[in-house]
């Protein structure tokens, strides 16, 4: 008996130390990411102009970091809160994380090149790990001017005092999220002459195919591209779920034209279309509907080609269950 008690012992100690050095391990070696880049971006007028557009119409940085008004359809921006954060995202066994602060009062002791780590790598100013839910995996995409043009723009907004409190993500997920982030590696964008390939990249950094497709355990389905179904609650426990945007006839877009697609997304642009009342109990939208309408027709009209060549994918979508 004292044989197996003693091996049972040594067990448990084996256990131990294992368990002790990988938590030493991934609190020591990650987040992976390379140094902030040593860089002084220039706020040209240029510059500053399509980090706007990008910022407020195409990435929107700026919807998840302000203050919706939820009376409205699509929960457009309070005035005055554009940028300064604060939101609280939780989700149950999970943990919970603030919005930050993205003004200049929060990021006046940053870098260029530490702001430019942070959008496209997912690690701040300390070299801390920014949670998932900040889409760092989609703005690595971002060409290398269009992020020293988002990052130009930022320095430029009102700055909002705005303490923002810190997170807390639950054990084991505390430290998976520290290896997400990686090194990115910006590089030029497509030009918008080549329609199809810039409408891929818009689509891609503006979230379209990160909203648009199923995951399961933050894993795209495969097959499942643009194919919608990605559930997102509201603080009223009513659920929406993302539509299907494949060329499907009979589940996705496959018979809208070109103008039809558009014309959705203008929809939003006029001052009724930003202040479509909603109530308590009517159907919501993650959609940035009021954010988007603001990109250029041309812009659109690239998305959509992109998204024609895209597999049609068969799926019904009910996006709102609770509905019934």
């Amino acid at each position: 008996m004292k044989k197996v008690l003693k091996i049972v012992g040594i067990i448990v100690l084996l256990v131990a130390i294992v368990a002790i050095g990988g938590l030493i391990y991934l609190t020591t070696a990650f987040p992976k990411a390379d140094p902030a880049p040593n860089v002084t971006i220039e706020p040209t007028p240029e510059r500053l102009e399509r980090g706007r557009y990008l910022a407020n119409h195409v990435s929107v940085c700026i919807d998840c970091h302000s203050t919706h008004d939820l009376r409205y359809f699509s929960g457009p921006i309070v005035p005055g809160t554009e940028g300064k954060g604060g939101e609280k995202f939780e989700e149950p066994g999970v943990g919970f994380i603030y919005v930050s602060n993205i003004t200049p009062s929060a990021l006046a002791s940053w870098t260029d090149g530490e702001i430019i780590r942070a959008i496209t790598a997912g690690v701040n100013n300390k070299g801390e790990a920014l949670a998932p839910m900040m889409p760092y995996g989609i703005y690595r995409e971002l060409s290398k001017e269009d992020a020293y043009a988002i990052v130009a723009y930022l320095r430029t907004m009102p700055p909002i005092a705005n303490e923002v409190g810190k997170g807390e993500i639950k054990f084991p997920l505390n430290l998976i999220f520290r290896t997400i982030p990686r090194p990115a590696e910006l590089k030029e964008g497509p030009s918008p002459s080549d329609t199809l390939a810039y409408g891929k990249y818009l689509s891609t950094v503006s979230g379209c195919h990160f909203c648009h497709t199923p995951a399961i355990k933050g894993e795209p389905v495969p097959g499942m591209d643009f194919a919608g179904g990605m559930e997102f609650p509201f603080p009223n426990g009513r659920l929406v779920r993302t539509a299907n945007i494949t060329p499907d006839d009979s589940t996705g877009i496959g018979l809208w034209t070109k103008e039809d697609f558009i014309g959705r997304f203008k929809e939003y642009a006029t001052p009724e279309g930003r202040r479509i009342p909603v109530g308590e109990n009517d159907d919501q939208t993650v959609m940035p509907w009021t954010m988007y309408a603001g990109i250029t027709e041309g812009d659109l009209a690239s998305i959509y080609a992109y998204l024609r060549t895209v597999k049609p994918v068969s799926n019904v979508v009910d996006k709102h269950p609770e509905a019934k």
